[in-house]
């Protein structure tokens, strides 16, 4: 049986929430919404460590690295050990992953995640002991240790377990500390803003409103530098400030352009339209086909005596049914509500205006990027 008939979700999110009386009028954003600073970043830590006391749901023999890890750490501590005397039912291991905030001093606490790496069932209860987290350059950033919170549990065993969540996987709120500051540049002479998302129009506007607040009169100190990149020189009055200049240059607003744009979730029949997105003149034709095809098993009896043997016999039925074609005529800026009016008052599932978009896309009528996920 085919047919377009499926359950689905239609999203319709205004694009300008602080848009001006003027409909025509840009949206507005803070700056520190728009921008991040050059050099002013999230780093990854990562690490290798061991989890203990699992009470029996710890990795098995064949997880030979949780047996060499343990058995080093035992030797680090003047216990010799070897590796085929010992089990590992209460112990686990993990790999440890945290983001290290911008300007973290030694003595900050952040969260780390704990994530088995070997067939424990699960986590649940277990203790971090003491884990170096690393960066990208090979230097360890913090150091991590404490009591893990999973979310989830496994109670049972074989075939008469329950899962809930994930129990392999754990949390430690500020479970490890700093121990290196983190790799971040402080503002100096000249500023670089990095805009979120790379666009012209909004470029060339920060630079319009830092010259605006700024340097009214005097020489510019904001220069627009491609559709991603903005930069600012600090003025001398904030010479020695400059982490009040940037708390200045946070707070600007900003008229913001945004592309129209359509975004498609094929799996889930979701869409996702602004409300700028626009419909140039275009005709719609849209009808359904459903074709049935029934199998039917009838069983024939011999008649007594004749010999005969019991079959088997397949009735095949073949159904289609084809529904009238229904139109929709939209005129020269056509909105999208009024395209979605448009297509519930036909029937039309999300399914179907997916269709439908894809194909005025193509005849080029929809004034809008189509984004497909």
């Amino acid at each position: 049986m085919r047919s377009l008939a499926a359950v689905s979700v239609l999203l319709f999110l205004p694009i300008g929430l602080l848009r001006s009386a003027d409909p025509e009028a840009p949206a507005a954003a803070r700056l520190k919404n728009l921008v991040t600073l050059e050099g002013v970043r999230e780093n990854q830590l990562i690490g290798y460590g061991l989890v203990a006391g699992l009470a029996g749901q710890g990795d098995r023999q064949q997880t030979v690295f949780s047996l060499q890890s343990l058995t080093n750490m035992l030797e680090r501590m003047g216990v010799s050990v070897s590796p085929t005397a010992i089990q590992v039912k209460n112990t686990a291991a993990v790999m440890v992953t945290a983001t290290l905030p911008p300007f973290a001093q030694p003595g900050t606490h952040i969260d780390i995640t704990a994530s088995s790496i070997g067939d424990a069932r699960t986590l649940q209860g277990g203790l971090l002991l003491l884990t170096s987290l690393k960066g990208v350059d090979g230097q360890t950033y913090a150091v991590a240790q404490g009591p893990l919170v999973t979310g989830g549990f496994v109670a049972g065993k074989g075939g008469t377990s329950q899962t809930v969540n994930h129990p392999t996987v754990g949390r430690v709120p500020n479970g490890a500390i700093v121990e290196r500051p983190a790799p971040s540049r402080a503002p100096d002479t000249q500023i670089r803003l990095q805009l979120r998302q790379a666009d012209f129009t909004t470029s060339a506007r920060i630079a319009r409103a830092v010259n605006g607040r700024f340097a009214p009169a005097a020489a510019p100190v904001a220069r627009a530098d491609n559709a991603g990149m903005v930069s600012v020189k600090v003025p001398a009055e904030y010479a020695v400030r400059p982490t009040e200049f940037v708390a200045e240059l946070e707070m600007l607003s900003v008229p913001v352009d945004r592309a129209a744009r359509v975004v498609i979730n094929e799996r889930t029949g979701t869409i996702v339209m602004g409300k700028d997105v626009r419909i140039g003149p275009v005709a719609i034709l849209q009808g359904n086909l459903t074709v049935e095809i029934q199998t039917a098993f009838a069983v024939s009896q011999p008649a007594p005596l004749a010999g005969g043997t019991t079959q088997v016999v397949p009735q095949v039925g073949v159904t289609a049914k084809e529904e009238k074609a229904r139109n929709v005529v939209l005129k020269q800026g056509a909105t999208v509500e009024e395209l979605v009016r448009a297509l519930n008052a036909i029937g039309a599932t999300a399914r179907d205006v997916i269709v439908i978009l894809q194909n005025l896309r193509a005849a080029g009528a929809l004034e809008a990027e189509l984004e497909v996920i």
